[in-house]
């Protein structure tokens, strides 16, 4: 057996006769495993030369295209309770449907006729300008008299001045004459007197020259009393014309008072019509809105309140509505490292739940299932999750979305980005590197 005897078994004996000898020393299966592994190595040297489509996968879900479009809920915008339900889940609604009916839960509200007795209260109001209206008109006029009636009492007072002043020179001039009639007496007076000290006069002649004397004092007295008079009523013709002009000021300044009063009353009243008119308004509006209405043509999908009696809060969610039109869109969440590569306009496909498709991330092309769709907006700050929020829109190009597709449903995105070899992106993930980390023509700078 182990080939160490002399007398050698296969010169003597040909194990080739034998059918184990056969199976074991002609067994050709290991030039076929090397034809396959020689075949292998060409195959895959020649698909790591085809071309592969870098992308950036993530995953997201379906939304609409306008912030209008999507499903929102309805809000009671006062406090209340309901009282009446119109609808029921599932229902379609129109814009201006009414939903729910509520009743009001605060005292000041609870008059029936609150809107018509405001409606009074304003009315009054109302008259009350007019009343204001005809006093302002009656004191303006009440001023135009006053002033009026100034003017012909300033023009008689200075006339009655004009005439004291005539007066006081007439009486001035007749006092200057008599004191110069009284000199003449008393140098009369003196003549006579010496003369008759000299025997020329008699005594009577004497007499009567004191006589004349004495008169002529008299009445240059009263030419002088008659002066002072003058002057005084001169002086009070003065003072009246004063008087005349501060009584009637006075008065003026008075009226004037009961006008600005009465103005001032108007404006009040006026600024409490404003008031009452706006809360005119405002009860009208919030008895309008004791209906809650749909704000646009929908499927209500939720109510949110039910039963009734159930007291609400102001701005309280009622119902969840879904808009009957709306355009789709997909909202998809990308890592940071991956977001550089995004532009506006790149091109996606997208593979939505629970539609069938075959997918072959480098080769989309010969995908199957999957839709187009360019990217419309990249929001600019992180989300919550740790990702960036892109918007995608149908791609026009490309097949049309599936019309059963709804709202929420979740939806797998790929962003196309550069053609590459197979081996160059082989080596990327194995270096751990995005795609497109060289940018454009990477390929040749590697060979370089």
């Amino acid at each position: 057996m182990l080939n160490i005897s002399e007398n050698k078994l296969n010169k003597k004996v040909d194990l080739n006769e034998f059918k184990s000898v056969k199976k074991v020393f002609n067994k050709t299966y290991y030039k076929v495993i090397n034809k396959f592994l020689i075949l292998f190595m060409l195959v895959a040297i020649v698909i790591m030369f085809l071309p592969w489509t870098q992308t950036v996968s993530s995953n997201g879900n379906v939304t609409t295209l306008l912030p209008n479009q999507r499903p929102h809920t309805i809000q009671s915008p006062i406090p209340g309770k309901i009282e009446k339900w119109f609808i029921v889940e599932g229902d379609y609604v129109n814009m201006g449907d009414t939903i729910v009916q509520i009743s009001e839960i605060k005292s000041e509200y609870f008059d029936p006729n609150l809107v018509e007795r405001t409606r009074e209260q304003i009315v009054a109001k109302s008259s009350s300008i007019n009343s204001y209206d005809e006093k302002a008109n009656a004191l303006k006029n009440q001023i135009k008299a006053l002033k009026d009636e100034r003017i012909y009492k300033l023009d008689q007072a200075k006339n009655k001045l004009q005439q004291a002043e005539f007066k006081v020179k007439s009486d001035s001039i007749d006092w200057v004459a008599f004191n110069i009639n009284k000199d003449v007496a008393l140098s009369q007076y003196n003549r006579e007197l010496s003369l008759a000290s000299e025997g020329l006069k008699s005594q009577k002649d004497v007499e009567n020259k004191n006589l004349k004397l004495q008169e002529a004092q008299a009445k240059a007295i009263s030419a002088e009393n008659k002066y002072l008079i003058s002057r005084s009523e001169l002086r009070n013709s003065e003072v009246e014309l004063s008087r005349i002009n501060a009584e009637y000021a006075d008065k003026v300044a008075k009226v004037r008072s009961e006008l600005y009063t009465a103005e001032s009353g108007q404006f009040e009243t006026v600024a409490q019509i404003s008031k009452l008119e706006n809360e005119f308004s405002n009860y009208q509006i919030r008895s309008n809105l004791l209906y809650i209405i749909a704000s646009q043509s929908g499927y209500i999908n939720k109510t949110i309140k039910s039963g009734l009696g159930e007291t609400i809060k102001e701005g309280e969610q009622l119902v969840g509505i879904m808009p009957a039109q709306y355009d789709l869109a997909v909202e998809s969440y990308v890592r940071p490292i991956d977001l550089p590569l995004l532009r506006i306009g790149d091109k996606i496909r997208i593979q939505f739940d629970g539609w069938p498709a075959v997918v072959f991330s480098g080769w989309p092309n010969i995908s199957y299932g999957t839709y187009g769709g360019k990217v419309l907006a990249i929001e600019n700050f992180i989300s919550p999750n740790g990702k960036y929020r892109i918007l995608i829109a149908p791609d026009e190009s490309d097949h049309t979305w599936p019309e059963l597709i709804r709202v929420g449903s979740g939806a797998k995105t790929i962003a196309l980005l550069s053609d590459v070899p197979i081996w160059f992106e082989l080596w990327r993930n194995l270096n751990g590197f995005p795609p497109n980390y060289y940018g454009e023509n990477s390929i040749e700078k590697i060979i370089k």
